[in-house]
């Protein structure tokens, strides 16, 4: 009954999530302050991306199944690099070279790492779907796309060539700060759980919730690109 209850709560903290952080937003002010800029400017982009990153519910799920179940240091630093690696070399060069992606195709991609890490976490890989996956491979090229998918944000708007790249790395620099702010809760958190009884027991379906939050993501945007 307990974990009935706590499922639920899980699953409407989502929905109402949902309209919130669907998307790689950026608010209309911020928008229109970064469009107004022409030059360098350090921490304005520094901010944005830490902001960008703290509040993106589709790059916080998909940390969250990355970490969910590693323990040592060394492993975590790994699959969080190549992670940061992937996300880094797409936004920077998908900005310099202003491809022009689908965001809402890749957002839902992004929506189908969560489900793919989540799925592999509970095993299915190895039970439902016999195949090998290398990953730390599936992270890195996960971690192109969700790099791609804040490109395609930035690319929507008028941005001053002058001190962009300035300005890109500056933003990327913001994208690991709140990355790493937010993997710092995220490990304090799991961490304790893992001590608790509680971890062996709701694990399982900690991971459906974050597939049902991966579907979620990937439902709404495929209706978006559907729609358009």
């Amino acid at each position: 009954m307990i974990f009935t209850f706590k499922l639920r709560y899980l699953l409407c903290f989502l929905l109402i999530l949902s309209p919130l952080a669907f998307g790689h937003n950026i608010s209309a002010s911020n928008a229109q302050f970064i469009q107004g800029l022409a030059g360098p400017a350090i921490a304005p982009f520094m901010y944005l991306g830490a902001k960008h990153m703290v509040t993106g519910i589709d790059h916080l799920l998909f940390i969250v199944g990355v970490i969910f179940f590693l323990h040592q240091t060394r492993d975590i630093l790994i699959y969080v690099t190549l992670f940061t690696l992937g996300h880094s070399l797409t936004l920077i060069i998908g900005v310099l070279l202003d491809i022009q992606a689908n965001a809402a195709v890749i957002d839902a991609i992004i929506g189908f790492s969560i489900i793919y890490k989540a799925f592999e976490n509970i095993g299915g890989f190895r039970s439902v779907i016999p195949i090998s996956v290398n990953t730390k491979v599936a992270v890195f090229i996960f971690g192109l796309f969700h790099g791609l998918g804040l490109a395609t944000k930035l690319n929507s708007f008028a941005l001053s060539e002058h001190g962009l790249l300035t300005n890109l790395i500056s933003f990327n620099a913001g994208v690991e700060i709140g990355q790493f702010s937010a993997l710092a809760v995220m490990l304090l958190v799991l961490g304790n759980w893992r001590r608790l009884p509680s971890f062996e027991r709701y694990a399982f379906s900690a991971n459906v919730v974050l597939m049902i939050g991966g579907f979620l993501l990937m439902g709404y945007h495929m209706m978006d690109y559907l729609l358009a």
